[in-house]
């Protein structure tokens, strides 16, 4: 394996878009909550599709609120909550079985905040791996983003809260910061490989 790979220079994200087209879930961990959103944004821009985008932390509408990102007109933006997180999956899972989309849950965080810590591991990992499966049958991408931080053995948790990054042979998983002007993206994956893709900002 290649200790030191290239930059793969990718401002339209088209190979970014063909790495997440390979993997379902993609996880995206950060450690700075705009720059997540930003990310996503890049990513969103980017896509013909229509995008299901579910704002758990409200981060995200709240920067497109306030104009620090611009909205796109092909996002539907949901605000699930406890109370009606089973029918939103439920309208999605109709809808991604149907049509092509890209779908994002962010977060990880604010997903497992809806949950007490005995029924979200098993109940969060479940809805997002059956999502998952559906969205196969047209070929539909989703992105998970997290907050997160990296442990002094090398892995990643959830930050704040210490949980576990889901672990899947099907995941994709990476990480994104920044370099100047530009954003990183980095893979994480278990399968040993390593790819570092950057994107220019305007």
């Amino acid at each position: 394996m290649d200790k030191n790979p290239k930059q793969i220079l990718d401002n339209n994200l088209v190979q970014i878009l063909n790495e997440f087209s390979s993997k379902n879930p993609n996880i995206i961990l950060c450690s700075e909550p705009f720059m997540k959103s930003q990310f996503l944004n890049e990513l969103i821009d980017s896509v013909d599709l229509h995008v299901i985008f579910l704002d758990f932390d409200l981060l995200y509408t709240g920067y497109v609120v306030s104009e620090m990102l611009e909205k796109n007109t092909r996002v539907e933006i949901y605000h699930p909550k406890k109370d009606n997180l089973e029918e939103i999956f439920s309208e999605i899972a109709k809808k991604v079985s149907v049509k092509k989309y890209l779908v994002i849950l962010d977060s990880f965080n604010g997903l497992y905040n809806l949950f007490t810590e005995i029924e979200s591991g098993i109940f969060v990992n479940t809805i997002i791996m059956l999502l998952a499966s559906i969205a196969s049958q047209k070929n539909s991408i989703i992105v998970v983003s997290a907050m997160a931080r990296k442990m002094k053995n090398g892995g990643w948790v959830l930050s704040p809260g210490g949980r576990h990054i889901i672990n899947s042979t099907n995941s994709g998983i990476y990480y994104v910061n920044s370099e100047g002007k530009s954003l990183i993206l980095k893979s994480l994956n278990y399968d040993g490989s390593l790819k570092i893709f950057r994107i220019d900002l305007m």
